[in-house]
């Protein structure tokens, strides 16, 4: 009676260490594999977006350019062009950069940048780059609807007076809630800010043109091989997609008129110089409005050539989310803040503009729905 008592407990143990043991391991498997059928929270997508930048200091801060950066050498720049201080007669700087999201019922996002960036550039003699504070924050990611776009330019005047229009992104629209912290004059035509730090300019020239494909009458505007450039008051930007920002180059940087199949075909040179590991949905920055800015792929594989709106936004996929896409036409990035609607005319201040507008297949769904 003893020893069968003895094997009833001992099978009792036996089930119940089986059961604790299954319920580790079912505890484990839903830390790892995450319930598929639970959405993504906003403040969970922002700090996956947030990581993609090449941040070098937890903000927010009170100032980005009195925190310590990352150092960056550069021995093409002269006295005159250095952003830093020449050491044994190379240019040194700190490459700053603070992408923050603030969780609540609104989700936001602040961006702090000295607008340096953390490689070589290469500028004409008579120009420098300085340091900048870059700081704004805003709704990430607000919502938007393809039914009530907030640009609808019917007549080409219109068009115009949207696309080629250099001051039209001062501001960001209400459901933005944009706060800027920056006071400088020369932050007005800021569009957006790279992974890698660099400002992204509203895409026209000062001449409100496109300054790779300008229309007629107006000269192409330099740039290096990263395709960018500094404002006169020593501001690097860029105004189209760049490779350099998803991988960037080591050593001096040449000018973009003497790289092959720069200055000849800007357009076809975005494409041929894109990371192979980036030809996807990849995050190559953050606008003013709070939304995001992709790569020229989606995540086929495919090259973005259609389904943009006239701010260069798409609607690119089934929820209803909103971003821009860098593509090869102008406005290569964004040209205002969107949604805007989906003409059958392009601008007349490039030559490599868009001839017409189609929505995705996602705005398509949505608008007649």
């Amino acid at each position: 009676m003893v020893v069968g008592k003895i094997a009833i407990a001992v099978v009792g143990i036996t089930i119940a260490v089986f059961a604790i043991a299954a319920t580790i391991v079912v505890s484990l498997i839903s830390i790892y594999i995450p319930n598929q059928s639970v959405s993504v929270s906003a403040y969970q997508k922002c700090l996956t977006i947030a990581a993609n930048f090449a941040t070098t200091v937890t903000g927010p801060v009170s100032n980005i350019t009195t925190t310590t950066g990352v150092t960056v050498t550069c021995s093409q720049l002269s006295t005159t062009s250095c952003p830093g201080t020449m050491v044994n007669g190379i240019c040194n700087w700190q490459r700053k950069l603070a992408v923050t999201c603030i969780d609540g019922s609104t989700v936001r996002i602040r961006v702090q940048s000295n607008g340096l960036p953390g490689r070589c550039a290469n500028v004409p003699s008579v120009t420098s780059i300085k340091e900048q504070s870059i700081d704004f924050e805003v709704n990430f990611n607000p919502t938007v609807s393809v039914k009530s776009p907030l640009y609808t330019p019917t007549t080409q005047t219109q068009l115009d007076n949207i696309i080629c229009n250099i001051t039209n992104q001062y501001s960001a629209p209400a459901a933005s809630s944009l706060v800027t912290y920056s006071s400088q004059d020369s932050l007005t035509t800021l569009a957006g800010v790279s992974i890698d730090n660099v400002a992204i300019l509203n895409v026209n020239s000062a001449n409100m043109v496109d300054p790779f494909y300008p229309s007629s009458g107006y000269a192409v505007e330099s740039v290096d091989a990263c395709l960018a450039h500094p404002q006169t008051s020593g501001l690097y930007h860029y105004h189209a997609a760049s490779g350099c920002a998803v991988s960037p180059p080591t050593g001096n940087i040449s000018l973009c008129d003497t790289t092959n199949g720069c200055s000849t075909d800007v357009a076809g040179y975005i494409i041929s110089t894109w990371p192979s590991s980036a030809k996807k949905l990849t995050v190559i920055g953050i606008a003013k409005d709070g939304h995001v800015i992709y790569g020229p792929y989606l995540n086929t594989g495919e090259v973005v050539s259609s389904g943009v709106d006239i701010c260069n936004g798409m609607f690119y996929d089934s929820i209803g989310n909103y971003g821009y896409f860098a593509t090869t036409k102008f406005p290569y990035i964004t040209g205002c803040f969107g949604p805007g609607n989906y003409p059958s005319f392009g601008p007349t201040c490039t030559t490599n503009g868009q001839s017409s507008y189609t929505m995705s297949k996602y705005a398509a769904v949505k608008a007649s729905g």
